[in-house]
């Protein structure tokens, strides 16, 4: 993650995406992880991530 860091520094969200087994599950069951388990860390973090990205583009 530092050696990203280093590299990309700004251009990089501050939102991570984690492991998370409930993610992982999602797509098994034909669902995105929101259908599946919408209050999941990787739910909540996909979530800010694009609350993050509409920010950056004018949009939120």
């Amino acid at each position: 993650m530092s050696e990203i860091k280093t590299h990309f520094g700004a251009k990089l969200f501050k939102t991570a995406i984690p492991r998370n087994v409930r993610l992982a599950e999602a797509p098994s069951y034909g669902q995105t992880i929101f259908e599946h388990d919408k209050w999941s860390k990787g739910a909540r973090a996909y979530k800010a991530l694009a609350k993050e990205v509409a920010k950056r583009l004018g949009d939120g």
